[in-house]
Formats: C-alpha cells, sequence, structure tokens
C-alpha cells in the first residue's frame, strides 16, 4: 500500500513538472499568387471572426508595390488587438490596375478562406484608388462581402476622372501657350507624356509670376475642383484670401502636371488602347459658374485687370479633345461604377482633398441614387486639408460606424456619433467629422445614367 502510495505520488508530481501547452499565437503570412501579386495576411490567435480585405491605393509604374493590408501601422495594431484578420494584396501591376487588382484582391480573400476557414464576416475597405478598387468589389461581387468602406475614394470611376483631368490642361494650355502644339491626350508613350507635362509646368511657373496668370491657374484649378487649402503645411486662408488660395492650388496644379494629368494618364491610356476622355461638346462657362470656386475666379480676374469673359470665349472657342470610342468602351466596362449596393457602404473624405476633390462623392451620391441604393449608402466628410489625411481615430470610426450599422439595420453617421468614436478609438486625437455636403461633380459619368455613354 505505501509503495502504491508512493508511485501515484511521483507520477502526479513529473504530471505537474511538464510544461503547459503553448498558448496559440497570431499568425503572418506573406506569399505570391498565381498573378505574381504578393499578398499578406495577419491573423489573430483570438480571431473575432471578421476579416478586413484592405485594397490600397494607386501605385505608378515603376514604383515599388508590396502587399498592404492596412492604411497604417496605428490601425492595424488596435485592429488586431482586437481580433480583426487584416488580408491584402498588392496587385499584379502598378499604375490603372482594376483589371488586377479585383481578381487578385478575390483570390487573396479565397487563400484566406482556405487557410483559416469561412468569416462570420466580410468586409472591404480601401483608401484612394483602393476605395474605387472596393467600391468595384462592392458593386460586381456583392455575394463575397457583407459591407465596405471607401475612404477619399475615387468613387467618380474612371471615365469621369480622366475628363475632369483634361479640364484644367485644356484651360492651361489654351490661356497661357495657345500656340505650342502641346499634346493632352494620345501619346504615343511615357517619354511624350513626361515632356509635355513638363513643358506646360514650365508654361504655369512662368503664369505664377504674374497677376493674370495667376488668375487663369485658378481658373484651371476651380475646373478640377482644386481646394484652396489642400495641404497641411500651407497657409490656412481666410474665406476672401483669394491670393493664399490660390497660391495653394498653384502647388496642387503643378503636381497634377508632373503626374496625374499626363504620366498617369498614359499609362491608363495604353491600357485602354487610346484615349478614353473628351471636352468635345463641354460648356465651361457653365461649369465655372456651378463651382464653389467660382468667386475666387472672379475677384482674382479683376484684380488684374483681366477679362474673364473673354478667356470663356476662348475656352468655347478652342479645338477641342476627342475620344477613341474603344478607349471608352473598354474604361466604361472596367472602371465605371453602377451605384449599385447589395450591402451597406459608407464613404469619408476630406475636405480640402486636391488629388481626388471631395466632389468626386456627389457624382457617387448621384449613382448610387439614381440606382435605388440610396438607404444602404452614406458618406461622412473630415474637415481637413490633404487626401487620405484621417487620423486613425477616424478611420476607425468609420469602421466601427459601417459595424454599427450592420448590427442594427440603422445608420449612425452624424458628426457627432463619428466624433465619438474617433475620440473612443484615439483619445489623444481630436476628431474632424463635420456637416458637409458637396458640390455637384464638374462632369459625372456612371452606369446607372444612359444619357452618359455620349462622348
Amino acid at each position: 500500500m505505501r509503495i502504491r502510495l508512493a508511485l501515484l505520488t511521483a507520477c502526479l508530481s513529473v504530471a505537474t513538472a511538464l510544461p503547459a501547452q503553448a498558448a496559440p499565437t497570431d499568425t503572418h503570412l506573406e506569399g505570391r499568387l498565381p498573378s505574381g501579386a504578393a499578398y499578406v495576411m495577419d491573423v489573430p490567435a483570438s480571431w473575432n471572426g471578421t476579416v478586413l480585405l484592405y485594397s490600397h491605393g494607386y501605385s505608378p509604374a515603376g514604383a515599388p508595390n508590396p502587399a498592404q493590408n492596412t492604411p497604417g501601422a496605428a490601425a492595424r495594431d488596435k485592429l488586431l488587438a482586437e481580433g480583426y484578420a487584416l488580408i491584402g494584396s498588392s496587385y499584379a501591376t502598378n499604375g490603372w490596375a482594376v483589371t488586377e487588382a479585383v481578381p487578385d484582391q478575390l483570390a487573396t480573400l479565397d487563400l484566406f478562406t482556405g487557410k483559416f476557414g469561412a468569416a462570420r464576416r466580410t468586409l472591404a475597405w480601401g483608401t484612394s484608388y483602393g476605395g474605387f478598387v472596393t467600391t468595384m468589389l462592392a458593386e460586381r461581387h456583392a455575394g463575397r462581402f457583407d459591407g465596405s468602406l471607401s475612404m477619399c475614394g475615387l468613387v467618380q470611376g474612371g471615365v469621369a476622372n480622366w475628363n475632369s483631368t483634361l479640364d484644367p490642361v485644356f484651360a492651361l494650355r489654351t490661356l497661357l501657350t495657345p500656340d505650342s502644339g502641346i499634346r493632352l491626350a494620345g501619346f504615343t508613350g511615357q517619354a511624350e507624356a513626361v515632356a509635355a507635362g513638363k513643358a506646360l509646368t514650365t508654361k504655369v511657373d512662368a503664369a505664377q509670376r504674374t497677376p493674370e496668370g495667376r488668375a487663369r491657374i485658378a481658373l484651371a484649378a476651380a475646373l478640377h475642383g482644386i481646394p484652396g487649402y489642400n495641404d497641411a503645411s500651407q497657409t490656412e486662408p481666410g474665406p476672401t484670401d483669394w491670393e493664399t488660395q490660390q497660391v495653394n492650388q498653384y502647388t496642387a496644379v503643378r503636381g497634377l502636371l508632373q503626374m496625374p494629368a499626363f504620366s498617369w494618364r498614359q499609362e491608363a491610356e495604353s491600357r485602354a488602347g487610346g484615349n478614353p476622355s473628351w471636352n468635345t461638346g463641354v460648356d465651361y462657362t457653365a461649369m465655372l459658374a456651378r463651382s464653389p470656386l467660382y468667386k475666387e475666379v472672379k475677384e482674382l480676374y479683376k484684380e488684374a485687370g483681366l477679362s474673364l469673359r473673354t478667356d470663356l470665349s476662348a475656352l468655347g472657342r478652342a479645338p477641342r479633345v476627342s475620344a477613341d470610342p474603344p478607349a471608352v468602351r473598354w474604361m466604361r466596362n472596367t472602371s465605371v461604377l453602377s451605384g449599385r449596393l447589395a450591402d451597406p457602404q459608407l464613404n469619408i473624405h476630406t475636405t480640402g482633398d486636391a488629388l481626388i476633390p471631395v466632389q468626386a462623392e456627389s457624382a457617387y451620391r448621384r449613382a448610387a441614387g439614381a440606382a435605388g441604393s440610396a438607404p444602404l449608402f452614406r458618406q461622412a466628410y473630415v474637415d481637413a486639408p490633404g487626401h487620405c489625411t484621417f487620423t486613425p481615430g477616424e478611420t476607425l470610426a468609420a469602421l466601427r460606424t459601417l459595424e454599427n450599422r450592420l448590427d442594427t439595420g440603422r445608420w449612425d453617421t452624424s458628426p457627432a456619433a463619428l466624433n465619438a468614436r474617433a475620440t473612443a478609438a484615439e483619445p489623444t486625437a481630436e476628431p474632424r467629422y463635420v456637416p458637409y455636403r458637396p458640390a455637384a461633380y464638374p462632369r459625372p459619368y456612371d452606369l446607372a445614367h444612359p444619357g452618359d455613354t455620349r462622348p
């Protein structure tokens, strides 16, 4: 009996001395999809059942193109701590890569499901060009998602984007260097596009040194919707400080010329097989009259002793740029939104965005309303200069708002509610959601309006 008791005591001692089973650990995966796109996945050990598929912004041809699964490190760390799975791809190519981005994002989601099982809830979210990719996913692959969040997204779609990018450069060439022959579209390659952008930039730089030139640059900025305070490093102008507004717009106009209006356009044209944009039939006098920047332009023309009517007449008489119909069809088939949503989508945008002006949100509101998606769709605005300059708290507040809509069946997108959620997520930052309604997009184009098909 004593021997058996001793043996039992020894066995118990051995058992208690064994190490405890290792706790589950977070999983970080990186790899390549069959397309060649990179992917990245972060899955916490205590996964809460929700997966967030992140679509990143525009990466120019030749730039590094890593996979991304969140807008930034602060949001990533907080979401992982709360149990969210975070996934995303790089897209197989850079540039206007929607035809690769959408299938690569879906392939990343498939891979995640194969490795970790089906999610309880799947949300698409993205920033800038990735906000456009997110909305394409939400519209064309609704069965894969429960909701979506587009942040500072290019939600006017491809045709509208390239049309609106054409307008300011057309105005600048016509008014600053009408006989230069600078090509604005239909480029033979990157070299020609870059040279054209540099040539027009030189003219704009010279124009900025005169009152007449500054007024004309302001007119071009107004046609694109470039705000007078578009970068946090700028001096914030007062409501009638037209000179400071114009200086701030000049900086953004130079950025537009150096990349999107020429280099990025040529890359998109190479995919479309030609020029997908036009300004035939466009009334620039009416467009300017509708712009919230009209007063600034009018006052700067007056101060310069320049006739706005004469310049607008010159724009009306100038030879126009025509589109290549096959390129328009390609862009329409691959890169134009319909506004048809099957699940809730929230869009957020900064009010001082020069790269994707906040009026882009009006374009998508127009599409969603015509498509009958208004109950599923909401927009919210952060009063801040710059493109995608949301704080981590503001970003997480938008995500919480979308989740609340899915949980309750009701939207609560008031600035007060969003700011409260932002403060809860990031107590040290002042939230900046405000009541706001952007002006109409200058030249909308979507699949919900048959009249948009006519160049």
